[in-house]
């Protein structure tokens, strides 16, 4: 299977015309069929690149309030913890 990347580039190659099908199927190894077919998709494809309208930010996938509340509570551990090692001599006062 081929990378978006390089059916991109194989359709641009056959759009300039500067080579033949023939050649450029030698060239990336390719059949000629499927230079044809990525061509047309990379064709169909491009008036998309200039006319798709900015779509609404979607909905955060991840629930901000579960993750502030987890924030908190490790922030609470923390604190706990740096308080009891320092009453421990564990940890430096210099942090």
């Amino acid at each position: 299977m081929h990378s978006p990347a390089f059916k991109s580039k194989v359709g641009l190659a056959a759009i300039k015309g500067e080579k033949t099908l023939a050649e450029l199927a030698q060239q990336f190894d390719v059949h000629p069929n499927q230079i044809t077919t990525w061509e047309s998709q990379l064709l169909e494809g491009a008036a998309g690149v200039f006319g798709q309208e900015k779509a609404e930010p979607k909905e955060a996938a991840v629930d901000l309030k579960s993750l502030h509340a987890k924030i908190g509570e490790l922030t609470l551990a923390n604190d706990f913890l740096e308080g009891a090692l320092s009453k421990s001599g564990l940890l430096s006062a210099k942090r």
